[in-house]
């Protein structure tokens, strides 16, 4: 039997198909990591079967990139248990939540002076700002800041609320969302830094949603030199 086909949505919301392993392919998989190379016959008689039978299983397998086959010489794993095939599984696999690291926060009262100072002592080339519920309100980069200063001597008593991005136009994750998606969304919007956010249960949409932490580009590569480091 094939694996099972499961259609579903990620999410962005785009339909997807993903592919679940039944409990032969999943012996198949163990008999190859444990004798490769294999012939499909052996295979077929670890398992008291014909080869017909596992025919469209090996097949399924080999279109995963699981298992490989070369001529004359049998079955072996495949890429996706390389270093490169399970750096690239792994990082599809880590949530936000086990990445991200401490924001550093100001409140939207504050001024430009004091945002400078907060991102000197934070060494930090965003921080997020929020309101006094303590959701979040926006963010300032170091750009913002510079954008302000440059011909203005009175920049420094300007409130953070003037030149920061407001909401709904900055650009956040989810905890749940994978460190993949969030370094795309780093790419596609050209920041260095995400802000993490939840909606608190039961929530009007209409409320800022609660700033739980943040995802840089520092976040990203420390991750990808832990995981490359347990290959």
């Amino acid at each position: 039997m094939p694996g099972v086909l499961r259609r579903g949505r990620d999410r962005a919301g785009k339909e997807g198909t993903a592919i679940e392993l039944t409990g032969r392919q999943r012996e198949i998989i163990s008999i190859v990591k444990q004798h490769a190379p294999i012939t499909g016959e052996q295979i077929a008689e670890s398992l008291g079967l014909s080869r017909p039978t596992i025919r469209s299983d090996l097949s399924v397998l080999m279109m995963l990139g699981l298992i490989d086959a070369k001529p004359k010489v049998g079955y072996f794993l495949g890429k996706a248990f390389s270093p490169e095939g399970k750096l690239n599984l792994r990082l599809k696999e880590v949530k936000v939540k086990e990445a991200m690291s401490r924001p550093a926060v100001i409140r939207e009262n504050a001024t430009v002076h004091d945002a400078v100072f907060t991102m000197f002592l934070e060494q930090s080339s965003m921080l997020t700002v929020t309101a006094d519920e303590g959701g979040l309100a926006g963010v300032v980069t170091v750009k913002d800041l510079l954008k302000v200063a440059f011909g203005n001597p009175n920049a420094s008593s300007i409130p953070v609320q003037m030149v920061m991005t407001r909401l709904p136009r900055v650009v956040t994750v989810s905890p749940e969302d994978t460190v993949l998606e969030a370094a795309a969304k780093m790419i596609e919007h050209q920041v260095s830094a995400l802000p993490v956010v939840r909606r608190r249960e039961g929530e009007d949409d209409h409320k800022p949603p609660e700033l739980i932490g943040k995802i840089s580009k520092t976040n990203v590569v420390q991750l990808l030199v832990d995981v490359a480091s347990e290959l």
